[in-house]
């Protein structure tokens, strides 16, 4: 499988990101009680100015719990990305394309991996999520929990809009297959399927699903590079 570059590092940016600035709250936080505790025993009086500093020094520690709660979420879906990179990368051959981590002008998130093959294009929706989850049509929801706020089925077809508009915007590509799948890439999830509205699929089935599925045109390695690079100048 070959890869077109262009990934716009979305998920790898939060990583980084949340995880600095979760570092950088700790720091604070440690910094402001080491200079409480050090007024406090230079002084060796505590008034309520110095209840505040500590009060003061609470809040780099909630930013630090805030900041490494984004981490694990992102990194949780950086590391599924990753593991569907790999499995399309070694059962697909070089007939296909890969591009990964996609953020395309006009918001509504980043596309997780779009393959082109010669049979159509195909989205990805990738998530690591583990534990017991019921998808009915269109809703996702943990057994007794309320629906997920962020909707992977909804979310698919957005992105396979997008990518629609983008090639029917050539003449060239016109009436292209673009089919949205959502890939469970955590080996432990159980999930409950009635009636879903896209294809939801098993990481180890998911390249399987690619060479078998798509429409009747076939498209050839310089129409696909052609897409490809279509799909990526559109890219923030």
């Amino acid at each position: 499988m070959r890869k077109i570059q262009g990934s716009s590092n979305y998920l790898k940016n939060q990583v980084f990101g949340n995880l600095a600035k979760a570092a950088l709250s700790l720091i604070l936080t440690i910094a402001l009680f080491l200079l409480e505790i050090y007024v406090v025993l230079y002084t060796g009086q505590f008034s309520a100015f110095k209840l505040f500093g500590f009060l003061i020094a609470v809040v780099p520690f909630v930013a630090f719990n805030y900041y490494l709660h984004k981490y694990h979420v992102y990194n949780g879906g950086w590391q599924g990305e990753k593991q569907v990179t790999k499995i399309l990368g070694s059962c697909l051959s070089d007939d296909y394309y890969l591009i990964n981590d996609l953020y395309l002008r006009g918001g509504g998130g980043d596309i997780d991996h779009i393959v082109l093959a010669p049979s159509g294009v195909f989205v990805l929706e990738t998530k690591n999520w583990s534990g017991k989850i019921i998808c009915q049509g269109d809703t996702w929801q943990r057994p007794g929990k309320r629906a997920f706020n962020s909707n992977p089925s909804h979310q698919v077809k957005r992105n396979v809009e997008k990518i629609k508009r983008i090639i029917e915007n050539s003449v060239i590509f016109a009436h292209v297959w673009v089919e949205g799948i959502i890939v469970l890439a955590n080996r432990t999830v159980t999930v409950n399927l009635n009636n879903p509205s896209v294809p939801v699929l098993r990481l180890l089935d998911l390249p399987n699903y690619i060479v078998s599925q798509g429409g009747c045109r076939s498209l050839s390695s310089e129409q696909l590079e052609a897409i490809g690079r279509q799909i990526v100048a559109d890219k923030v």
